[in-house]
């Protein structure tokens, strides 16, 4: 989130001008913010196509499946590659499900992200479904962004209200009695 100041006529609705900006999530936008400009119509379309997309990569996978059968490969390695596919689903799902609630550690990021890329790869169904179960509940990712927009307004609603008055004009003290 960043607390950068944009002219006054970018300013999205309800918020002051100048003040920090809503971060715009993948295929919504900003409409997170305020539930406008067809935010029930995009969740409806999110939900439809990642569920979509998951049961089109099941298809993907399943003519995969069968040209192993084909090849007659064998039970043993069937059951490895099923088992591959479900044990990386189900992390691509806990780790897209996750970045949902939190932001990764940004120390730890650089290792981890090079070392999931192909758990992610295999498990895109798992992820798929992570995205379309969230999209169920809220825009994925609104949470954070919304726990995340109220902390830099109040951080700048304290900041701007610490600079009120004219700090150069000294206030009168009161005179002691004798």
């Amino acid at each position: 989130m960043s607390d950068e100041q944009t002219p006054s006529g970018s300013a999205e609705p309800g918020t002051l001008s100048g003040g920090p900006q809503p971060e715009e999530i993948r295929f919504f936008g900003t409409t997170w913010l305020h539930h406008d400009g067809g935010y029930g119509l995009r969740r409806a379309g999110v939900a439809v196509g990642s569920l979509a997309l998951a049961a089109a990569g099941a298809v993907v996978l399943r003519f995969a499946f069968q040209g192993l059968e084909i090849a007659a490969v064998g039970p043993f390695v069937g059951i490895l590659v099923i088992a591959g596919f479900a044990i990386c689903s189900a992390l691509a799902f806990r780790r897209t499900w996750d970045g949902f609630r939190r932001r990764p550690d940004p120390a730890a990021q650089s290792a981890a992200d090079k070392s999931a890329q192909s758990l992610m790869l295999i498990g895109f169904i798992g992820s798929l479904l992570a995205y379309f179960c969230r999209s169920l509940i809220e825009a994925p990712g609104e949470k954070l962004h919304r726990a995340e927009y109220a902390a830099a307004r109040e951080r700048y609603e304290r900041r701007r209200g610490a600079r009120t008055g004219n700090p150069a004009a000294k206030k009168p003290r009161p005179k002691k009695r004798r």
